[in-house]
């Protein structure tokens, strides 16, 4: 048997199956518009409040009562839009519950109802409103109260060392309050009630929420007292007194 090299025949090579290549189908973008839920059982007032908010480029979700608002504030959302007179539970006591839940403890609250009573919007601020629209209302107005209470819960998350302005110059670490280049010395808890004030402009805050922020809810002085420190406050404060305003029958608000 001679032997002449490989005894197995050289095959030829199969052509391989072209491979079928399909460029990557983008998935869907994410919403990244802010979230605003809407807690209103009147689908007209509610259809035409959702048209605007959409228009001003925020993403709306609905709720008719307060139970299913409550549900879906647990799911998450970034405002909330609350009626008081709805089926079931009352606006108010919705408003509490949001409040109480720690996912949804901070997130604003803006109160639209038919009720414009001032024992009604005192209510809802105490209760834990950042603010109250009566109804009927611009809703222009209500797209641009939104951006602002988002915008104001985007400044309050970022660590803020200290405050200027044209006025005042304030470091809140060093407890240090300047008003025209003029020192201001001030006790802790009147420091304490400028800084919440100034870190939320234009906000009304009620005493009963200066009260618990910085005294907390086992102090054992009366919310009326809140007046006496914010005239002392005032007096300290000389000539920026009027930077401090009160909204009679709701609270206080720093104004710029």
């Amino acid at each position: 048997m001679q032997i002449t090299g490989r005894t197995d025949e050289a095959k030829p090579e199969q052509p391989r199956a072209a491979r079928r290549t399909t460029a990557a189908e983008p998935g869907p973008r994410p919403d990244t518009r802010r979230r605003v839920l809407l807690i209103e059982d009147d689908r007209d007032i509610a259809e035409a409040m959702s048209y605007q908010l959409e228009k001003a480029g925020l993403s709306v979700r609905l709720a008719h009562t307060g139970e299913e608002g409550l549900d879906l504030a647990r799911r998450g959302c970034d405002l909330v839009l609350l009626d008081l007179n709805l089926p079931g539970m009352d606006g108010l006591e919705v408003c509490r519950m949001i409040r109480r839940q720690t996912a949804t403890a901070h997130t604003p609250i803006i109160i639209v109802s038919a009720r414009a009573e001032e024992v009604d919007r005192v209510l809802g601020l105490e209760m834990g409103a950042d603010d109250y629209m009566v109804k009927p209302f611009s809703l222009k107005e209500l797209a641009a109260r939104c951006r602002a209470a988002l915008r104001r819960v985007e400044e309050a998350t970022t660590p803020t060392q200290a405050y200027r302005d044209d006025n005042f110059e304030i470091e809140f670490d060093a407890y240090l309050v300047r008003y025209r280049g003029q020192e201001v010395r001030l006790t802790h808890k009147e420091f304490d009630i400028l800084r919440y004030l100034v870190e939320r402009p234009a906000r009304i805050i009620t005493r009963e929420r200066l009260l618990e922020s910085i005294w907390g809810y086992e102090a054992e002085i009366d919310a009326r007292s809140i007046d006496a420190h914010i005239r002392r406050l005032r007096l300290k404060l000389g000539p920026a007194r009027d930077h401090i305003e009160t909204v009679v029958g709701l609270g206080y608000r720093f104004v710029r």
